[in-house]
């Protein structure tokens, strides 16, 4: 196992722990809810998402301990996000990750009620999970991130724009526009929550980490653009050409192939130099940048 692959390994263990230990039990009333939660939540995934809060948050020098709470908010988040994009009314997909999209395993209500349930724990743990024991400011300035991130200026407002943009032709900066909320704005939370797990993390650290979050989340995008073209189902955990189908804007069918990879390689390119303010600090956020734009599912 390579080092990062390593790294990844122990961030993923403890995000996992830290979840399972905070979601509600299958013994808790409403039980069927309760499963419902947990099978969206740990039923794999990457866990990009809380390896940007471990990583920042190493980068600055903030105690694992305190990087719990932050990613696991942060997995709670998009876990909602997937289980309503995927609902009939949204994406309508029948996969997720290898196995059966939430509403598919239950049904529409439940997977309805699952994603309001992930959404308001992800905030109750920021606001007073024991496990972080930063201070009610910093609290507050951590929930304000996520909910914009959240919000209609982020993941929601997003989602709004993909469904209204089929079949319609974009240009670029548009395009990048609604990937930098869709996608972009929870990668953004995931690296500032990490470093504002710190109290005192200084503002040059910030606006790298900041810069590096622009850069690595709409590569995280190009890069899912291209997975959608070249990818298969037994890698991906969902069936390839789906975009495509459905006459949705992407990298590839606004660039082409090739120069959506060359865009992929230029963002890759950015958040690496942006976190020269960083030093030796920054290397596994370089990893995975690295990894991010590698990836095959």
């Amino acid at each position: 196992m390579s080092p990062l692959n390593d790294t990844l390994r122990q961030f993923q263990v403890r995000v996992e722990h830290a979840l399972d230990s905070r979601l509600p039990t299958i013994r808790t009333a409403p039980q069927r809810l309760h499963e419902a939660m947990r099978y969206a939540t740990l039923n794999g995934g990457k866990r990009v998402r809380a390896s940007l809060v471990y990583a920042a948050g190493k980068a600055v020098g903030a105690p694992d301990a305190q990087l719990d709470i932050p990613a696991c908010a942060v997995e709670m988040i998009h876990a909602y996000s997937l289980v309503h994009d995927d609902l009939p009314c949204m994406d309508d997909d029948d996969l997720r990750r290898g196995k059966l999209t939430c509403h598919k395993a239950y049904d529409e209500a439940t997977a309805l009620l699952v994603g309001d349930a992930l959404q308001t724990l992800a905030f109750e743990m920021l606001a007073s999970d024991p496990g972080m024991t930063i201070g009610a400011p910093q609290r507050l300035r951590m929930i304000r991130v996520l909910a914009h991130a959240a919000g209609s200026q982020g993941m929601a407002g997003g989602q709004a724009i993909d469904l209204g943009s089929a079949g319609k032709l974009l240009a670029l900066e548009h395009l990048e526009d609604m990937h930098l909320r869709k996608t972009g704005a929870l990668i953004r939370a995931s690296v500032l929550l990490g470093a504002l797990a710190r109290e005192d993390t200084d503002k040059k650290s910030l606006d790298a980490l900041e810069a590096y979050s622009h850069a690595i989340g709409l590569a995280f995008q190009v890069t899912d653009d291209i997975l959608d073209v070249e990818g298969k189902t037994e890698t991906l955990g969902k069936k390839p050409g789906v975009d495509q189908e459905r006459k949705k804007p992407t990298y590839p069918s606004l660039l082409g192939l090739a120069e959506a990879k060359n865009r992929a390689k230029a963002l890759h390119k950015a958040a690496l130099e942006s976190l020269a303010p960083l030093g030796d600090n920054g290397a596994i956020l370089a990893s995975l940048a690295s990894f991010i734009i590698e990836r095959t599912r």
